[in-house]
């Protein structure tokens, strides 16, 4: 078993930067791929971006490209959404999930941001930009 605990989000003005953690406890860290994907009220569930086990590669959505950035420290367990130039269309409650299952050998952007690859998840934390 596997739990991630997000933290970090919260109400901030278009323009501004927020930094989301997401601590993972259960297993080993640096044995899995992380991903974070948002959901806005009344759509689907959606890829924001994804760094593998070792940090060697990372994927993002074409919407984030340039103001997000993600990374992980495997020491502490966490990984982490850099999040700049926020706008109001990033309002989500955002969801850091944990893969540990998907090979080395099938690692690619199509697996990588699929949802359906990822095999436990946080509980969320809200992010709201104002405009």
């Amino acid at each position: 078993q596997v739990q991630l605990v997000e933290s970090g989000g919260g109400l901030v003005q278009a323009g501004a930067s927020l930094r989301l953690s997401c601590a993972a406890s259960g297993r080993t860290f640096s044995t899995y791929n992380m991903g974070w994907f948002r959901q806005a009220p009344g759509k689907e569930r959606a890829f924001v971006a994804a760094v593998t086990k070792n940090g060697d590669s990372t994927y993002y959505a074409d919407s984030v490209k340039g103001r997000f950035t993600i990374s992980r420290d495997n020491a502490k367990n966490t990984v982490y959404l850099q999040m700049n130039s926020l706008k109001p269309e990033d309002t989500a409650v955002y969801y850091c999930a944990a893969d540990l299952t998907l090979p080395k050998a099938k690692i690619t952007a199509a697996t990588m941001t699929s949802k359906n690859n990822y095999d436990y998840w946080g509980q969320g934390t809200q992010v709201t930009v104002s405009s």
